[in-house]
């Protein structure tokens, strides 16, 4: 398990003292700047209804985390004047996608071994941590694993987060819970010293009026692919590996260049990392 800002054995570790944007790039790599001046067209498919990655806001404008991504890429590929962006049902991209409706699709498909069957995948340019999240007075900053011994953690019964708590943390006493809304009520009334889950899910209850500042991250990201998954990439066609290379220059560039963490921060705006 990778650790970012924790201290679990066997990983390990790097300090981080707050929640940071997230940098999943070595900017001692230098990866090739592709040529696309053949590509007809580049044009992203995705879905409307998974905010703040794709959406409909106010004005029924396509927005979201998503579109300024895949704007972000063609401009740093040089093919903003070819550059498309189509919404379909989340059913229809896979279809659309092999009949050459579209080159790519930016809709938070896993990478798994299954997937990977049908798609080539960019590198993940997004990635979701568990996180500890305790009551303002109360968070511990790392290193936080003795001091988690014998509190009652919450965690959602039967989830990847249960199963990871219960192997890296044996020292805690998990407490488990049917719903996170459940999980949510027993932290804020004391009932749990802790929470453990999913980060990108926690900030967005904690920026919200449910929790009524009560609560806040404790202790650092952890990331734990074989537990959470490889996170969000792009995907192309199985044969469309150069494609898939140029998204991967791109996402880079747009890392280093800070532009990845500006559309991160305009979107979670309570970070998860």
């Amino acid at each position: 398990m990778a650790v970012v800002g924790g201290a679990l054995p066997p990983a390990s570790a790097t300090q981080a003292a707050e929640p940071q944007v997230p940098v999943l790039w070595d900017a001692k790599e230098r990866l090739p700047k592709p040529d696309l001046s053949a590509l007809p067209r580049l044009r992203f498919l995705t879905t409307t209804d998974f905010p703040p990655f794709n959406f409909l806001d106010g004005a029924g404008r396509l927005s979201g985390f998503h579109i300024d991504l895949a704007r972000a890429i063609c401009a740093e590929l040089g093919v903003v004047e070819k550059c498309q962006v189509q919404a379909l049902p989340w059913n229809e991209l896979e279809d659309a996608l092999q009949k050459g409706e579209g080159e790519a699709i930016i809709a938070g498909i896993a990478a798994t071994p299954e997937s990977r069957e049908k798609y080539t995948f960019s590198r993940s340019y997004m990635q979701f941590p568990a996180r500890f999240i305790m009551p303002k007075a109360k968070a511990f900053a790392e290193p936080i694993l003795d001091k988690l011994r014998s509190k009652r953690v919450g965690v959602v019964a039967g989830s990847a987060h249960e199963k990871m708590l219960r192997d890296y943390f044996k020292a805690v006493q998990v407490v488990t819970f049917d719903t996170p809304e459940g999980l949510y009520a027993d932290l804020k009334a004391g009932k749990v010293d802790a929470a453990f889950g999913d980060g990108m899910r926690f900030s967005f209850w904690l920026g919200g009026s449910d929790a009524a500042g009560c609560c806040r991250f404790a202790g650092g990201p952890y990331l734990a692919p074989e537990y959470l998954g490889s996170g969000m990439a792009i995907a192309t066609r199985k044969s469309d590996t150069a494609l898939a290379a140029a998204f991967d220059y791109a996402l880079q560039e747009i890392s280093i260049k800070g532009t990845f963490a500006e559309f991160y921060l305009r979107y979670f705006p309570v970070s998860f990392f």
